[in-house]
């Protein structure tokens, strides 16, 4: 049990009702554990992919972008290991039909055949293998058409064009190619909201390096993206490493180390990030199956090798409900008889920056508050709000993590200053127009 509150029911209320996520087809009933996301929440994830994009590609000059295909070669899972390994050993329950991986049951549960649901005795079946990847046709016709599989991962599309980009990019190893995209699998036990689902997004970037540097690299990757999750803006007392045992390894892994954020309550510590060292396992698979070369040929030292590669690969969906969890608090204000709920997002990942309100629908404010909205929007995410009281548009603001609420009062249309309002310190600037955009633009920054 984490010593953090567990805010996950208040949240799932809160995304739905302020536009963040929505269950996926829910007029029908819902898609299991399938989420859309919603006008703001589509915001605050497309600003967390850029955050990432911006560390690991726009500020360096040896990570190269890409954006791979959903649909690859059959024979990429064959040689990646995911036909014949990416399953999952399932039990079922005769009685209450409940279903259960057997590699995360009690052993002597499972040994004795009680269902950890019910309780029943000698009602479980045997283990099956259930296998992970969704499968579709390409072709016209069913029959005579191939089978492909929607990816589980996106690594596979950056390690088949390794050479595309090295040689059409000029890179020399060490160098890395990262993307951001979707991945699907048939998870057998999802929930926890957008935690664990069958559609999801990944940003994955793969390093390549040459043989026996490889440990360095893998250290300092670690180092770098553990500050990324600082940067994010979450607690540090919240994420941690956890190393993998030689028992967890995946079989493609000389090291593995993941990212772990505390989300409160039963949920506790999770992966959101994982770090592996994955030696020349992939491309040399690749080679294999394929039978094209995969090496890598350093002209300088005159020797050709398969390059070793370091992954980082950080769950998109995971790591917007660790923003959304880190930043969600329930606090008393000074004054007031009820309490607020804030998002205390970072200023650059939050979905609006800044909020625009006329106090009254009349005396020009509105016009004034419209003017202010248009010339503000070439620079930043705004919200135009007129409906209600001023304290209640505060907290509607306050709600989805608005950074500065702006408002045009009686005083506004005879001297063109506005008051701008700091939802966490709740301070209130009064502020010259003609300054706001610099002024908001240099709070925003910092």
């Amino acid at each position: 049990m984490s010593g953090y509150p567990d805010v996950m029911d208040k949240l799932v209320s809160l995304c739905k009702r302020r536009g963040f996520i929505f269950q996926s087809s829910e007029i029908y009933g819902g898609t299991g554990s399938v989420w859309d996301y919603g006008p703001l929440g589509v915001e605050l994830k497309k600003n967390i992919k850029d955050f990432w994009w911006n560390a690991m590609v726009r500020s360096r000059d040896d990570i190269e972008g890409l954006d791979a295909a959903i649909l690859m070669h059959p024979r990429t899972w064959e040689a990646s290991g995911h036909v014949a390994g990416f399953t999952d050993p399932l039990v079922d329950c005769k009685q209450c039909k409940a279903r259960f991986r057997a590699d995360k049951m009690d052993p002597k549960k499972l040994e004795a055949n009680v269902c950890p649901n019910c309780g029943n005795k000698g009602t479980l079946t045997e283990p099956r293998l259930f296998n992970l990847m969704f499968k579709t046709h390409m072709g016209a016709l069913e029959e005579s058409s191939s089978i492909v599989y929607l990816r589980p991962e996106t690594a596979q599309g950056i390690f088949v064009n390794f050479l595309n980009v090295q040689q059409s990019m000029r890179q020399k190893v060490p160098f890395g190619i990262a993307q951001i995209g979707k991945a699907f699998r048939n998870e057998i036990t999802p929930g926890n909201f957008i935690f664990r689902t069958r559609e999801f997004e990944q940003m994955e970037m793969q390093f390549f390096v040459e043989p026996g540097t490889d440990m360095e690299w893998f250290e300092q990757w670690k180092a770098k993206r553990m500050q990324w999750h600082f940067d994010l803006g979450l607690s540090p007392d919240r994420l941690k490493f956890h190393q993998h045992d030689a028992g967890e390894l995946a079989h493609y892994a000389r090291a593995a180390f993941d990212v772990t954020f505390d989300f409160g309550g039963t949920l506790g510590d999770q992966e959101i990030e994982g770090i592996h060292n994955r030696g020349d396992f992939d491309l040399s698979q690749h080679q294999q199956y394929s039978g094209k070369k995969l090496e890598y040929f350093d002209q300088p030292n005159n020797k050709r090798y398969v390059p070793y590669v370091i992954e980082t690969s950080v769950g998109a969906d995971r790591v917007t409900l660790a923003t959304l969890v880190n930043a969600y608090r329930e606090e008393t204000v000074e004054g007031e008889s009820e309490g607020r709920v804030v998002l205390g997002l970072k200023h650059s990942i939050a979905p609006i920056k800044a909020a625009i309100f006329p106090l009254t629908k009349k005396d020009g404010q509105p016009e004034m508050a419209n003017r202010i909205v248009d010339d503000l929007r070439s620079a930043f995410a705004v919200d135009y709000d007129e409906t209600g009281s001023i304290g209640k548009r505060y907290r509607r603001q306050d709600e989805v993590g608005t950074p500065f609420c702006v408002t045009v009062d009686g005083q506004s249309t005879g001297d063109q200053t506005v008051t701008v309002r700091d939802r966490d310190t709740l301070a209130q600037d009064r502020v010259d127009v003609s300054q706001l955009k610099g002024y908001l633009a240099a709070k925003l920054v910092g």
